[in-house]
């Protein structure tokens, strides 16, 4: 309402609003509290398939009106949708053919067989859908539409990387396919979009995955006041490590890239 009236005198208008129940429907209510904003640009939708590549079995969280559900089933691919809100599961079952599935994704058992998830995620549960696809032992990628600054931080592409990225980093790799304009988004939400695809490698990059969550964890700990400190406590030849992989003593972890602790692991472990 606020952005309607924003170049106006609207505060008649607001409270009128608000003894209304905010001027908003149920549905809008609903939509509100379920994080949904719908694809509806058919760009955007031609993007996301043609960064997923979608084959065999494919999950999506949030299949919403199921413009991205349908664009997915065209390519050939098996795909099980999930979504939380009942009308919407009603509407889809009743016009398409596809499995449609009403509940929580992230409450879902992962396949015991190779399986893709591609999905407009709500913004509200990012960080758990990721989780969940990190943790699943078959998925092999994770194509999802998040928002802007998330899938920035996760790919390194301010310059910086996250503790998610660096721990995940032997076993998966992090990459920003492309920015989505918030306008291919109904309601429109605050902020753009992006692509981000989440890829499991054919091999990890360490043997030890144990050791390797150990050192990273004690590297974003903060302990002793900066990265070099944090281990130079805990493992020896730790100048010899930095040394090797290119990394100054003044180094603030997050700007540790993700290979340079793959070279640190290795010398720390000799």
């Amino acid at each position: 309402m606020a952005q309607n009236f924003a170049h106006g005198n609207y505060s008649h208008t607001q409270k009128k609003a608000r003894n209304s129940g905010g001027g908003r429907t149920p549905r809008d209510r609903a939509r509100r509290e379920l994080s949904q904003n719908f694809l509806v640009d058919q760009h955007a939708v031609d993007l996301v398939i043609k960064a997923a590549r979608p084959s065999g079995l494919v999950l999506e969280p949030g299949a919403g009106e199921g413009v991205l559900t349908t664009a997915l089933a065209r390519t050939g691919a098996e795909v099980v949708a999930y979504e939380i809100d009942p009308l919407l599961v009603a509407k889809l079952r009743a016009r398409t053919k596809l499995k449609i599935m009403k509940g929580d994704f992230t409450e879902a058992r992962p396949p015991g067989k190779p399986f893709a998830v591609v999905g407009n995620i709500p913004y509200s549960i990012t960080s758990k859908i990721v989780d969940w696809c990190l943790r699943a032992p078959e998925l092999t990628a994770a194509t999802l539409l998040t928002q802007l600054e998330y899938a920035r931080k996760r790919s390194g592409d301010f310059g910086r990387w996250s503790l998610v990225t660096v721990e995940s980093w032997p076993w998966f790799s992090w990459e920003l396919l492309g920015r989505i304009g918030r306008e291919s988004f109904r309601p429109v939400p605050s902020v753009d979009s992006a692509i981000l695809r989440i890829e499991r490698r054919p091999e990890p990059l360490v043997d030890d995955g144990g050791a390797w969550q150990e050192l990273v964890e004690l590297g974003f700990s903060g302990v002793g006041g900066s990265l070099y400190a944090s281990l130079h406590r805990h493992y020896g030849g730790v100048d010899a490590a930095f040394d090797r992989a290119g990394i100054a003593r003044d180094t603030v972890v997050a700007f540790v890239r993700p290979d340079q602790w793959i070279t640190l692991f290795a010398c720390l472990r000799r």
